[in-house]
């Protein structure tokens, strides 16, 4: 199996058996209430809403759907 296909299998919790969890479920946590406070900033500072923020948060969202919603 290529090392490409093994990476994406474990990013998105598709293994045999699961391997971080309770480790994801935490950075995403943490990556998101970075992005959420960042965006806030950012908007206050330029008084428009940035996207950058609002694209982290879906990515990973996303991220997290697939590793639960998985057969």
């Amino acid at each position: 199996m290529s090392r490409i296909r093994r990476w994406f299998l474990y990013i998105t919790n598709n293994e045999e058996i699961s391997r971080h969890e309770e480790l994801f479920d935490i950075l995403f946590f943490i990556i998101n209430t970075a992005a959420l406070v960042f965006g806030v900033v950012m908007f206050i500072v330029h008084d428009e809403p940035q996207w950058i923020p609002v694209l982290v948060i879906e990515y990973s969202w996303a991220l997290d759907n697939m590793r639960h919603n998985r057969p």
